[in-house]
């Protein structure tokens, strides 16, 4: 069963590619704004990354760690696991930066959370998924809590 936790918008910077490495294409974006709406409301702050491994079947191996801060200053740590694939094609025009339809490829991710707020104490008990869609110069994830 799921609940509605909140929707996240980020901006990002263009994909700095690091090479191949043994696993496959080694890329981090970096995390450069956003806001995040719902049940928390926050600012998504500039210097968090996504660091993905886009393996040789094609799947993006994805790790993004970032910071948010909400309206009355409390800091959250976001570490977000997750996995984006699709046809070939699908796939070549995301990493190209062009817009694909979100239908068009599967974008999913397990999201954990850290805060020495006390008011946001209930968060660090949370497991959540989110649903995502990549832009050319965004992401926007769509997230659920487990309960």
């Amino acid at each position: 069963m799921f609940k509605p936790l909140f929707d996240i918008s980020a901006t990002l910077a263009p994909a700095v590619t690091l090479g191949p490495a043994a696993a496959g294409e080694r890329r981090m974006i970096a995390i450069t704004g956003g806001r995040v709406t719902g049940r928390v409301e926050a600012e998504i702050l500039p210097g968090g990354a996504d660091w993905q491994v886009v393996r040789p079947d094609g799947v993006a191996d994805i790790d993004a760690r970032y910071i948010l801060r909400t309206r009355d200053g409390a800091t959250v740590e976001v570490w977000s696991r997750g996995l984006r694939h699709g046809t070939p094609e699908a796939m070549r025009k995301l990493i190209a930066g062009e817009p694909v339809d979100p239908s068009q490829y599967y974008f999913r991710t397990a999201l954990r959370f850290e805060s020495a707020a006390p008011s946001l104490q209930w968060l660090t008990r949370v497991l959540a998924i989110g649903l995502g869609e990549r832009l050319p110069n965004a992401v926007l994830i769509r997230v659920f809590e487990v309960l």
